[in-house]
């Protein structure tokens, strides 16, 4: 039997939530046979391989990759921030009248 972590069976909470879907006969076919290989059911692995690329897709998506020439400037831009522009002191003058009326 092939390997298989099933990432959902640590988290504890009860199975409540209901997912379902319609999908191509082969497909079907595919997942059950991935399924029986590696010893769990379909719901099982369908939930953990979904999961799994769930994870993955919200970490990328909430990090950002810089080279280091980027980071250097991003850093140096922290470091020593710019004057503000005279179009940013107008932006800021409006926002704090508009917050001020809703206020």
């Amino acid at each position: 039997m092939l390997n298989f972590t099933n990432l959902a069976a640590s988290i504890e909470e009860p199975q409540s939530a209901r997912m379902e879907q319609r999908t191509k006969p082969s497909i079907k076919a595919q997942i059950q046979q991935a399924a029986a290989l590696l010893g769990v059911d379909e719901t099982t692995f369908v939930t953990s391989v979904a999961l799994e690329r769930a994870r993955a897709t919200l970490a990328n998506h909430e990090r950002t990759l810089l080279s280091a020439k980027d980071r250097e400037m991003v850093l140096s831009a922290l470091e020593l921030p710019a004057a503000p522009t005279k179009a940013l002191r107008k932006a800021m003058a409006l926002h704090k009248e508009s917050a001020a009326r809703d206020g």
